[in-house]
């Protein structure tokens, strides 16, 4: 096998290339130990090569969008981690008897999204302004706001999948479900890399659909999702135990439980941050301990949110 430099210089792509380099820079829980190479391709085509010419030389491969929902571990990621933030285009088409369709590419941010949607008077994604990370990783996620999730507003998904195909996945809402896509492994299209969607808005007023990206960014910041580093909601929300798990963590005594500089924060419960120097393995721990204390004294089965990647 090649050395990775010999490897990217070989396939000629059009990237930003750095070598070992810190996770921590990279996500939002500014945790993780290096990568060995991460490459930040231009356009599909040269991720496209990057995971073709990468999986003949079985060089294991990583994607990477916002960083918002991982926790990397301390020892890195080994192969390459594929940072798609510079696929970030968007457009508007318009079309007769049906609202205009939002294309975008995986690598633009939910909230860079949601402010050029408002520029045009475009609503449906207002839910979404200022959670962090990629369009990539939200429709990977299913990301759910305010009762509002990804999948309500997709038409389609552009995706490279297995077989090294550009493919437009159509939108079936029985394939959606909460904080479940068909992308997710064990999935029907687990696997794919997602390039991009299509989402399907209306026209509105302006001035409505900015109030209503302000009271989100202003719910937020009153949470604490900004105070310190985290990934958001560490664990989903269980409809059936008839309140949220933060409410079920605060009732339980977790604000403010830390281990090392991993932490539950002060301002809510189902936020876990790093409060200074966090190591994956202190999260891990944090998380461990939440989900066995909710086990032991309620009887609740509690599941991350927050995807573990690398080595520990």
């Amino acid at each position: 096998m090649p050395t990775l430099s010999e490897f990217l210089l070989k396939i000629n792509i059009r990237a930003s290339i750095a070598f070992d380099e810190p996770m921590a820079r990279h996500t939002s829980f500014r945790i993780g130990g290096p990568a060995d190479a991460l490459v930040a391709p231009e356009a599909a085509a040269d991720l496209a090569l990057i995971v073709g010419k990468a999986g003949e030389e079985g060089i294991p491969v990583a994607i990477l969008g916002g960083g918002a929902n991982l926790l990397v571990g301390d020892r890195g990621i080994r192969g390459i981690v594929v940072d798609t933030r510079r696929m970030a285009g968007f457009e508007i088409e318009e079309r007769e008897g049906a609202g205009p369709r939002l294309r975008a590419a995986a690598g633009v941010s939910v909230s860079r999204l949601c402010e050029y949607a408002l520029s045009r008077g475009l609503g449906g994604l207002e839910n979404f302004y200022a959670m962090p990370g990629s369009l990539g990783g939200s429709i990977f996620m299913n990301a759910r706001c305010y009762e509002l999730e990804m999948a309500d507003r997709l038409e389609a998904v552009s995706v490279l999948d297995v077989r090294g195909r550009f493919r437009e996945v159509p939108f079936e809402r029985r394939a959606w479900s909460y904080k479940s896509s068909p992308f997710q492994p064990g999935r029907e299209e687990a696997g794919a890399v997602i390039l991009g969607a299509a989402f399907n808005l209306e026209r509105g007023e302006a001035v409505a659909i900015r109030a209503t990206m302000l009271a989100r960014r202003a719910d937020r910041e009153a949470k604490g999702h900004f105070r310190l580093p985290s990934a958001g909601s560490m664990f989903k929300n269980d409809r059936s135990l008839g309140r949220p798990t933060g409410a079920i963590l605060d009732e339980l005594g977790f604000k403010g439980r830390r281990i090392g500089d991993a932490m539950v924060s002060p301002w809510h419960a189902n936020i876990f941050v790093n409060a200074g120097r966090a190591t994956a393995r202190d999260m891990l721990a944090l998380i461990d301990l939440a989900r066995e204390e909710t086990f032991k004294r309620l009887g609740v089965a509690i599941e991350p949110e927050v995807l573990f990647v690398g080595e520990g």
